[in-house]
């Protein structure tokens, strides 16, 4: 610089430092922003070197950018110095301002710190306010211009007067470190914008990605699917459906819209998918086809959330399950029912038995009541025993174990007091032997099949006809009086006695009728052994002749 006594150098200097502000906020990049404040220092300023220390986020400072030696810049361009050191130097020397001067003659401590610094040769000073080469010049750069949040340094070195800056020079100097510090924060802040747009445009691209992805294998997934309404006036409205949930049920699109799963599903499954809606669980129930079917379906939720909120809609998978039901449900029958003639099998009949008794006789007294029900728990807490359906579990609280079951009374047969009981008539059949004998085992297949059907179209819905094995059939008639039973014997063998067609030829088969009663306190086999005991002195008391019938 000139004399900065004359107004036009500083006027000069003022365009030079304008322009090289000018050129700071033109840069397309923090890189370009970086090296045009070198380049300002040089060219605006007037020193022969520029640096610029950026703060990295380790908090150390890096030489970010190098102007006026290109020898210097490829040494120390990307070399860094500790904070320990650059604040040590921050905080010596003299303070002009906001800059930091440290004259050659203190300077020599700092020699051996880690700062990278690059000095111009030149003679000693010949004048007290001449330059050393070993004057060392700091402009601080504060983020929002100002405080203690440092983002730089600027490093100057050799003004090319020659002379140590005056204060229009230093004043100078600090109003271009504050322009710096915008430019640079500026820059940053561009560049932090523009990653993050493309960071943005990267996740919306995968977002739709995504969403295509989710459509297709929604659409064309090879189950059902829907995505149905959670929460509010519409919870479990449909909202979308895929093809196949269409085919499965038979409804198109736009109708499926108008309903929730509710709508479609089996009365008797709807406490299941409530349970299931609320769980966001996995169910297998009955849904309403168009054709007023019903179809076995698994189907499995995942409730969808919003992070603000909360649930918002649940998506649906819907997979037909009719033929693996179809399969269990033939299983579960065959393993309870006779393959043969297609009743109830033993096993069937005991379990039918079992579920109507409990272990208490009903002509236990009101006394051995009370200290049965002491035993099993006082009335203030759940007591262990037999409920209402007979098995062992926990009752309620405050009742005794029996105190909702109905307990099965034998009707006395020496006088009709009115009493209704639980009838077991055990069924033998007479003459049957002779015609496996005669004409085979298939013959006598056909005979229990014929029975079984006769048998089954002589009692009450409610009623169970069972086959034991062989020739041995029991039913279960409940609601009867002793004379009730003894009418249902009668007109059972009247229904078995009639000739029977096996393979064009008829023949005749009799039934010997045992009546036993079902009585709480008893066990299932007792109760089918008094009846079986009562058939044989039944068949004992009548003679073969009346006994054999074809």
């Amino acid at each position: 610089m000139e004399a900065e006594s004359e107004p036009y150098v500083r006027l000069a200097t003022m365009r030079q430092l304008h322009q090289a502000v000018a050129d700071l906020n033109t840069a397309r990049s923090l890189a370009d922003t970086l090296q045009s404040v070198a380049d300002g220092i040089v060219a605006g300023l007037g020193y022969e070197l520029g640096c610029v220390n950026l703060v990295r986020p380790d908090g150390d400072l890096v030489v970010a950018a190098f102007a006026g030696n290109s020898a210097a810049e490829s040494l120390i361009t990307g070399r860094v110095g500790s904070r320990e050191s650059w604040e040590r130097r921050l905080s010596m020397g003299e303070a002009w301002d906001e800059l930091r001067f440290i004259p050659h003659t203190e300077g020599w401590v700092l020699l051996d710190d880690d700062v990278p610094q690059w000095h111009t040769e030149g003679p000693e000073p010949r004048f007290e306010d001449e330059w050393h080469p070993l004057d060392r010049l700091y402009a601080p750069m504060y983020a929002s211009g100002g405080g203690l949040d440092l983002l730089g340094v600027i490093s100057v070195d050799r003004p090319r007067n020659g002379r140590r800056p005056g204060a229009w020079g230093r004043e100078a100097l600090q109003m271009y470190a504050s322009q710096a510090a915008i430019a640079i924060s500026n820059a940053r802040l561009r560049a932090n914008m523009q990653r993050a747009l493309v960071r943005l445009e990267r996740e919306q691209q995968a977002l739709r990605a995504s969403e295509e992805s989710f459509r297709q294998a929604f659409e064309y997934a090879p189950s059902g699917m829907a995505i149905a309404e959670m929460g509010g006036d519409q919870h479990g409205r449909l909202l979308r459906t895929n093809d196949a949930l269409c085919r499965l049920l038979g409804r198109p699109a736009s109708v499926l819209r108008r309903y929730s799963f509710a709508d479609l599903v089996h009365p008797e499954d709807i406490g299941t998918l409530l349970r299931t809606s609320a769980e966001g669980g996995r169910a297998e129930l009955r849904l309403g086809r168009r054709d007023g079917t019903y179809l076995w379906v698994s189907l499995r939720n995942s409730v969808v959330a919003d992070t603000t909120d909360g649930p918002r809609f649940l998506l649906t998978h819907v997979e037909d399950i009719e033929e693996r039901k179809r399969n269990e449900l033939n299983l579960a029958h065959r393993a309870s029912h006779d393959a043969l003639t297609g009743l109830p099998n033993s096993a069937e009949l005991r379990s039918r038995l079992g579920a109507r008794l409990c272990e208490r006789p009903h002509s236990v007294t009101s006394s051995a009541i009370e200290a049965l029900d002491a035993a099993y728990g006082d009335v203030d807490s759940p007591a262990h025993g037999y409920r209402a359906d007979g098995y062992e579990g926990e009752v309620a609280p405050g009742v005794g174990p029996y105190d909702h079951h109905v307990h099965i009374v034998a009707p006395d047969p020496d006088r009709d007091d009115g009493t209704k009981g639980l009838a077991v008539l055990f069924c033998d059949l007479d003459g049957f032997k002779s015609i496996n004998d005669r004409f085979g085992h298939h013959a006598g297949d056909a005979v229990l099949i014929e029975v079984a059907r006769r048998l089954t179209t002589c009692v009450r819905d409610g009623d169970t006809v069972a086959r034991l094995g062989g020739d041995e059939f029991v039913v279960l008639a409940d609601g009867l009086g002793a004379a009730d039973a003894a009418d249902l014997a009668v007109r059972l063998r009247n229904a078995i006695i009639p000739p029977i067609r096996v393979d064009g030829r008829a023949v005749r088969v009799g039934a010997s009728f045992g009546i036993g009663w079902a009585e709480c306190g008893m066990t299932e086999e007792e109760v089918l052994h008094s009846a079986d005991q009562r058939m044989y002195v039944e068949k004992r008391s009548r003679s073969k002749v009346h006994r054999r019938a074809g």
